[in-house]
């Protein structure tokens, strides 16, 4: 069998253009024309004219700029210094900036700027598939997952911590001090490189010895970022923060891909994930324009509090108990019966237990008491099970949302609530998956909380363009353009609503 020709001084006839690179159906393509679908008023909110600057050298176009960092973390590249080398060498990148090379400084510089409004964006990518009715709002699922900050867990320090390394690097510059005592000679015009890092370091740590002064929750501080967190995730202990998203299904009658769009995106640092239901959902609704028919959650969002804030907002809800073992005991509090006119509970071998007292359990927190006699419970049949204090007897506290949490038991019992629960891993685990496996999200790479929220609002954005672009690559040309069009007006009606809302506030507060 003979080898095909290997010239590579070979030269073309008629060269090719530069639509010629990149396949018709290519994200690229997609990308591009998502971005160019987007008119001046989505452009004068980032503060940009597409007409350039009059005066100064030519300037890359915002449209390309934006494009490489789109299709950048669409496809896992998110660094600035990458996406150079990415705009000197790959055919995608050199397409969308019409074969022009974009410098790491040019690239971080129109992010830096213009990542803050890159949620503007996420609500189009979300308002745009809904409108289309490409999302099954019937139901949608939220979750958080741990991710590593761009710091390390060992640069983690408490205020004692903190105190001692600040007496090390205070001695450290002493003699660091002393070592460049040069007598009579002149100062030097910059100072010694390790003494400039331990001066440095130095400012570091009385900055964040402040910081937990003015804290009264916090109680250690990281000082490469002093935002994250330590907190554990499936890999071990991290110092991070905790992505929280929601995701809604795409509808099996419109599209033969199968997939989720991402409808909520949030950072925080704190690695609980129920003080976060209430915000998502209301996050989750102004990005849809309606509430979900029902949402699904684990158990690291389940309290009082989020059950009676979900009836308040009607909106349905399942997700497991967190003290589901404890109802398998005959004598939880559930198994006993309330008696209004008596403001008395019975418990299940029939003793009346009545209200003692109003209890302070914390900042907050009050609970009902009610008890019984600690001499009949000596002789129950369940002493021992049911309670083991010999003299009160059993007590049953009954705290403010007791009649919410028992409600949203009796519906977790049913067979319907254990169907649908069953559809929450398929809904927002892949999202995790496909971020961290084929976008490559394993940590962020910025620095501070709200640099990193900017980071995971175009992340989300970038999530919902490939969910976009399946679809879109699927229709035929001609429907192609609806997603083109469909963009064109939600921005125009996004942002005519942000003017109208923001001018009547002005009248307001004039008229006033």
């Amino acid at each position: 069998m003979s080898f095909r020709e290997l010239n590579r001084q070979k030269t073309w006839l008629l060269p090719p253009t530069l639509d010629e690179l990149i396949p018709d159906d290519h994200p690229a393509r997609f990308v591009s024309t998502v971005v160019d679908s987007l008119d001046q008023s989505f452009w004068n909110k980032l503060g940009i004219s597409l007409d350039g600057e009059p005066l100064g050298a030519p300037a890359y176009h915002p449209r390309a700029l934006l494009g490489v960092w789109l299709y950048g973390f669409m496809t896992g590249t998110r660094s600035s210094r990458k996406l150079e080398s990415a705009c000197r060498d790959q055919l995608p990148y050199l397409w969308l900036t019409g074969w022009q090379y974009p410098d790491h400084n040019t690239l971080w510089r129109f992010y830096k700027e213009h990542r803050k409004e890159m949620r503007q964006l996420f609500k189009i990518t979300v308002k745009t598939a809904v409108k289309l009715d490409l999302v099954d709002l019937a139901v949608q699922a939220i979750d958080g997952t741990k991710l590593s900050g761009n710091a390390s867990r060992d640069k983690t320090y408490d205020a004692k911590s903190l105190k001692r390394l600040l007496e090390h690097t205070d001695e450290m510059i002493q003699e660091l001090e002393k070592e460049n005592d040069s007598g009579n000679d002149p100062s030097p015009v910059h100072l010694p490189e390790k003494l400039r890092k331990a001066k440095q370091l130095q400012e570091k740590v009385k900055s964040a010895l402040v910081e937990l002064e003015k804290g009264e929750q916090q109680k250690r501080v990281n000082l490469s970022d002093k935002d994250a967190t330590i907190m554990k995730s499936r890999h071990g202990i991290i110092a991070g923060y905790n992505l929280e998203s929601v995701a809604s299904p795409l509808k099996a009658n419109k599209t033969k891909k199968t997939g989720m769009l991402v409808t909520g995106i949030e950072v925080v640092p704190n690695p609980e994930d129920y003080q976060q239901l209430v915000p998502m959902l209301k996050q989750s609704e102004e990005m849809t324009g309606q509430i979900a028919g029902m949402t699904l959650a684990d158990a690291g969002y389940h309290s009082g509090s989020n059950l009676a804030a979900c009836e308040r907002r009607q909106q349905r809800i399942t997700m497991p108990g967190s003290q589901d073992r404890r109802l398998k005991n005959p004598y939880h509090k559930d198994n006993f019966i309330y008696t209004i006119q008596t403001d008395s509970y019975t418990c299940p071998e029939g003793q009346v237990l009545q209200f003692l007292e109003i209890r302070s359990l914390g900042v907050n927190k009050e609970v009902r008491v009610y008890g019984g006699l600690g001499k009949v419970c000596r002789h129950c049949p369940a002493f021992g099970t049911c309670t083991k204090s010999r003299y009160r007897g059993r007590e049953v506290l009954i705290g403010q949302y007791d009649a919410e949490l028992r409600r949203h038991r009796a519906w977790m019992e049913t067979d319907e609530a254990k169907t649908i629960f069953k559809q929450r891993k398929e809904i927002i685990e892949p999202v995790f998956g496909i971020m961290k496996e084929q976008m490559g999200v394993r940590r962020f790479l910025l620095r501070g909380l709200g640099n990193v929220q900017a980071e995971a609002v175009t992340l989300a954005t970038a999530f919902n363009l490939r969910i976009l672009y399946g679809i879109w690559r699927e229709w035929a040309s001609e429907k192609r353009n609806l997603i083109v069009i469909t963009v064109q007006e939600m921005v125009d009606s996004l942002f005519f609503n942000i003017f109208i809302s923001t001018h009547f506030r002005t009248l307001s507060f004039c008229y006033n």
